[in-house]
């Protein structure tokens, strides 16, 4: 296994490198202010990220849905450079009441109305990527993904995602939506690969896998708390870092990007140094022997 640094990644047949951004932990609990969220958001675009995700529940309390859409759309439009070869993926289909948990509404009604509020938020004519954020137990999967392929009939959305999906999920998707299906964001990590059917499986049929929570298993660094006391865990993803010279997180994205040709990380970022340190990782080859070394 070999990851070729400058090979870009594609989504649909759209460009969009090989490093994108998680926009959540802008908006959710523990989000920075404003001003060091547009600071990131423009540092991961200066350092060459083409692809942010974001959701309209991706706020914190109840009364901000789509927070994090409309701080993208605000960030994007205060960019000093050009956007049009961004790619901002949102999703629909779950809430936050505001007390920390999260709700599934899968009906094809709210699902239409979301996606067109998302668009307004964005400001945007038609979604880039629209994805369904969960399947809801309560109403019947193939309802909720023929909302998704009407959104596309009808110029909402140009392209379809799902998450939080298994094998015969995807399967049963494509069958509606055809070539409008054209990623799967799924949580997948080193220490979490129950979702590898679900990688394969996408491989296989050129669809993009956004993983989320990529880093997820790997602790806390420098990287992301610069001022800790305690002494850094040592894992072989510690001890590959020390040798190439860089940060674990960067170790661990250039692990995903070997393990598919469609494989896209997604790490989150709540300060520029952040995402410039993931975004990083993309032009880092690793060798398939120190490859073999990287478990959790």
């Amino acid at each position: 296994m070999h990851a070729a640094a400058s090979t870009d990644r594609s989504i649909g047949g759209v460009p969009v490198g090989r490093i994108g951004l998680g926009a959540m932990p802008l908006s959710v609990e523990g989000r920075p202010d404003e001003a060091q969220a547009v600071a990131t958001l423009h540092a991961a675009l200066d350092a060459g990220v083409r692809l942010i995700d974001t959701a309209d529940s991706y706020h914190w309390h109840a009364d901000e849905v789509g927070h994090n859409e409309e701080l993208i759309a605000r960030a994007l439009a205060a960019y000093g450079g050009g956007t049009d070869h961004v790619l901002v993926a949102t999703k629909g289909g779950r809430g936050r009441p505001g007390d920390g948990s999260w709700t599934v509404n899968g009906d094809p009604r709210h699902l239409r109305r979301a996606a067109q509020a998302s668009a307004a938020r964005l400001r945007v004519e038609s979604i880039g990527l629209y994805q369904l954020h969960k399947p809801d137990p309560d109403v019947p999967f193939a309802e909720s993904v023929g909302a998704l392929r009407e959104l596309a009939d009808a110029g909402t959305i140009r392209a379809v995602g799902l998450s939080n999906v298994d094998a015969a999920q995807i399967l049963a998707a494509r069958e509606i939506l055809g070539d409008l299906l054209v990623s799967v964001q799924n949580r997948f990590s080193p220490a979490h690969q129950e979702t590898r059917d679900t990688l394969d499986l996408c491989t296989r049929l050129g669809l993009a896998f956004l993983p989320w929570s990529p880093l997820g298993g790997l602790s806390r660094s420098a990287v992301d708390a610069p001022d800790t006391a305690t002494p850094p865990p040592t894992t072989p993803f510690h001890t590959l870092a020390t040798t190439h010279g860089v940060s674990p997180q960067q170790i661990c994205l250039a692990w995903h990007l070997a393990q598919s040709p469609t494989l896209l990380p997604i790490p989150g970022a709540r300060r520029p140094t952040s995402i410039r340190d993931s975004a990083a990782a993309g032009s880092l080859t690793l060798t398939t022997a120190e490859l073999a070394t990287l478990r959790l």
